[in-house]
């Protein structure tokens, strides 16, 4: 059975491959489809849609009809499907809870006024980020960091980068602990939606929902299942249940807890280049392998909302 991998980081956000180099390298995977869902952002949809697409029209015709007739989605096993995503970061009780969309409608007029909202908030707040590290030392301006990380959506992990790249710390690490994490005198929150408004953001969108990865955010049992539940009355579609780093019995655990609210089954891998080193695209980190048959459950699922 051919595998697939839904949440999947561009260097549009905090990856490191781009659009068409994440396109080339799934069909080296042999991935029949990955999910682009760059962290609140859509940019880098339309290059890997495009590209995917480019590719295709370059098969032969005896490749272009090569296809496995048991899973007629992908347009050839050698060129992947490309599933419009997103990932929104939200906040839920003081903590970071992650909302993938799967299948969006990325057009959307309203669903892109929305995300320019988010990116003119993500601008205040990395200027105030800029002033800060100056006061502390540092020579850096929003626009260098830009111009450093041209057509990426700004994030922490971009100005550890910088700070490694000139010399001011030794590891990303570092950077973490003394300047741009939690509670460090370099930190600004983001404005984040709460998980409910990211779950109706990505239904007005046409989209499918999924809580991405629960199993990471340490919750106790009660708390986590409280958390399905009221995501789950608000719309939300499905669940995050294989990921790169869950141990057999956290992937049960997740399986029986899409059983109880009745939950689209979801994995991924969570691949971002080399900012996340040891997790591979498609294989996580090494055993991870999401079934064709999950996505074909999503897309019957889109097929009958429709």
């Amino acid at each position: 059975m051919l595998p697939v991998d839904l949440h999947v980081h561009s260097n549009r956000s905090d990856g490191t491959y781009t659009p068409s180099e994440l396109v080339a390298y799934a069909m080296e995977k042999g991935l029949a489809a990955f999910a682009l869902t760059d962290h609140d952002t859509v940019d880098g949809l339309d290059e890997a849609v495009s590209y995917a697409e480019k590719l295709r029209q370059t098969l032969s015709p005896k490749q272009a009809a090569n296809k496995n007739p048991s899973h007629p989605a992908p347009a050839s096993p050698l060129v992947p499907e490309v599933i419009p995503g997103i990932e929104f970061s939200t906040e839920y009780q003081g903590q970071d809870v992650h909302i993938v969309g799967l299948y969006i409608d990325h057009h959307s007029q309203a669903f892109v006024k929305q995300l320019q909202g988010f990116v003119d908030s993500r601008t205040a707040r990395n200027q105030k980020m800029c002033r800060l590290l100056q006061e502390a030392g540092i020579d850096i301006t929003y626009e260098a960091l830009l111009k450093e990380f041209p057509d990426s959506v700004i994030t922490r992990a971009h100005y550890a980068k910088y700070l490694l790249n000139h010399g001011y710390i030794q590891s990303m690490k570092e950077a973490f602990d003394r300047y741009v994490g939690d509670r460090c005198p370099c930190y600004v929150p983001r404005e984040k939606v709460t998980p409910v408004q990211a779950v109706k953001l990505i239904l007005e969108a046409k989209g499918i929902p999924v809580l991405a990865h629960p199993i990471l955010y340490h919750m106790s049992d009660e708390r986590l299942d409280t958390l399905t539940a009221e995501l789950t009355a608000a719309g939300l579609k499905g669940i995050e249940a294989i990921y790169s780093t869950y141990k057999p019995h956290e992937e049960r655990q997740i399986r029986a807890l899409a059983q109880k609210y009745h939950l689209l089954l979801s994995g991924g891998s969570d691949f971002h280049g080399s900012n996340k080193p040891g997790i591979d695209l498609g294989s996580g980190c090494g055993k991870l392998f999401v079934p064709y048959e999950i996505l074909e459950n999503i897309k019957n699922a889109l097929t009958n909302a429709s």
